[in-house]
């Protein structure tokens, strides 16, 4: 069984991200490694947070949810992100949340993570690709280690067919377009397995 430690650490404005946060968490388990679900820091007034309610929901629903820290991706062998599709980019939270683990970078403390990424949008073109690009570039700077599903498993076409994570489509009822927790659960799956590869080699 693995020994990896993993974080799962996400940015959900209408709950989408938090769902696939959970799913790699259930994924992640199975495959034997420790996950800390984590979330980022919310940056948006308050004000604009209680003009919309499924925003006031999910802050509600994560209230519990412990906020993401450089020490617990210091802890962790291996990350995945889960947010949603901003104009083909990762929304400010998370851009600032990684912008600020300069210290932890200048360390080499991010050197050799295994990292994957997870989005959503409102229509299947909605920038999913670019964003976990967007992602990616990042962690390239990082020194980390990229995870993408590609087509490693039948489950990937089934939710839409992205190798670069797994995205989903949300409608304007905000429910799910496409069946994707199989496929957040392989990714989970072989997120793992690639950083137990390198947690041994490393030994």
């Amino acid at each position: 069984m693995s020994n990896v430690n993993l974080a799962v650490v996400f940015y959900s404005m209408s709950g989408t991200n938090y769902q696939l946060a959970k799913w790699a968490e259930e994924g992640a388990k199975a495959a034997g490694a420790e996950v800390k679900v984590l979330k980022v820091e919310e940056l948006a007034p308050e004000s604009v947070i209680e003009g919309n309610e499924a925003w006031k929901n999910t802050v509600e629903a994560t209230k519990d949810v412990p906020v993401a820290t450089s020490d617990d991706l210091e802890w962790a062998d291996a990350i995945i992100f889960s947010v949603p599709t901003r104009f083909g980019n990762m929304p400010s939270q998370m851009k600032q949340f990684l912008d600020i683990q300069g210290g932890l970078w200048a360390n080499g403390k991010t050197i050799n993570k295994v990292v994957s990424g997870m989005t959503s949008a409102q229509n299947p073109h909605g920038g999913q690709e670019a964003t976990l690009l967007s992602l990616y570039t990042s962690m390239m700077h990082w020194g980390a280690i990229i995870a993408t599903p590609g087509y490693t498993d039948p489950v990937i076409f089934g939710s839409g067919g992205n190798p670069y994570g797994t995205s989903v489509t949300v409608d304007q009822d905000g429910k799910m377009v496409e069946d994707v927790e199989g496929a957040v659960k392989h990714q989970a799956k072989r997120t793992v397995t690639i950083a137990e590869y390198v947690k041994k080699g490393q030994q």
